[in-house]
């Protein structure tokens, strides 16, 4: 598939802000199953100095900073994608188990298995607990495949959580959610990503976005998609694997990855330090996805 992003974001401030500087996660990434063709960020009003790089995790970072005052901030970004299926033909119910799963992750000294053990670890929103492991446990028998019994828990998440963007913040802790059983896509992919790492398998964060199809007969707004979160789970021997909690599936082509961390701390969408401003600034987002395939 082929498309192209345009990512808008506004702020409005009450008051002047005389400095800032950002970073910026809107440019999706390369990996094995995406090419990012082309793209571009636009930033008004004008930049005094930008710096785009590669992050530790390998994602697109945009550094900006703004010396002139005011009031009013609005980030464009645009991209070409062209996305593939993950993993063809995915039988999840061969492959390794849980148990396969821990002991060759304990004892391989593999590259990539090195560096998915960091995704094993407590991060700035995810703690690893006895709570989430307890909910997660009935799905995880030591002889199941590990890929079936994560389709499970995805499943389990999607059956059992109300997806309700009133009910938490971009703040609310992951046991307020793990109770609560209401929350986001940013909401489902931490919990899921506590359980696994609960469990001992290692699991990051993906941000990025997800084509969404009008009704039969009715035309697709601009503007009317939006940011979306998943999960990637690592086995042992057979790599990388995206789940998606809010919708109940595998990852599709029609995720497009922008970034991935160990939570969404590490892949915001925009963050940074202002001076002035006021009040808590008004913020509009509107991202469009549109499918050049088809």
């Amino acid at each position: 598939m082929r498309y192209r992003i345009k990512h808008v974001t506004e702020y409005l401030y009450s008051d002047r802000v005389t400095h800032c500087y950002n970073l910026a996660h809107m440019i999706p990434r390369n990996c094995v199953r995406q090419s990012c063709l082309k793209s571009q960020i636009r930033v008004n009003p004008f930049t005094t100095h930008t710096t785009r790089r590669e992050d530790y995790f390998g994602n697109q970072a945009y550094h900006f900073e703004i010396q002139r005052p005011h009031k009013k901030l609005i980030i464009t970004a645009t991209s070409e994608v062209e996305t593939d299926s993950q993993h063809a033909a995915v039988n999840l119910d061969l492959g390794v188990t849980c148990s396969e799963a821990r002991e060759l992750l304990a004892k391989s000294s593999l590259s990539d298995a090195l560096f998915a053990k960091e995704f094993l670890l407590d991060s700035s929103m995810i703690n690893a607990n006895d709570a989430l492991r307890e909910y997660a446990a009935p799905s995880f028998d030591d002889n199941r495949p590990l890929l079936s019994a994560v389709m499970e828990l995805t499943q389990r998440i999607y059956r059992e959580f109300t997806y309700s963007p009133e009910a938490t913040t971009v703040a609310t802790p992951l046991m307020e959610v793990l109770e609560n059983k209401k929350g986001v896509c940013q909401d489902f992919a931490h919990l899921q990503i506590g359980c696994l790492r609960s469990l001992g398998f290692p699991a990051k964060y993906v941000s990025g976005y997800l084509e969404t199809v009008p009704p039969p007969g009715k035309e697709k707004m601009v503007g009317a998609d939006a940011s979306h979160a998943w999960i990637s789970i690592f086995s042992p021997s057979e790599g990388w694997f995206e789940f998606d909690p809010t919708n109940d599936c595998l990852a599709t082509e029609q995720h497009i990855i922008t970034a991935w961390g160990r939570d969404f701390f590490d892949v915001t969408p925009l963050k940074g330090v202002i001076y002035g401003g006021g009040e808590e600034p008004a913020m509009n987002v509107s991202v469009d996805v549109k499918n050049l395939t088809a």
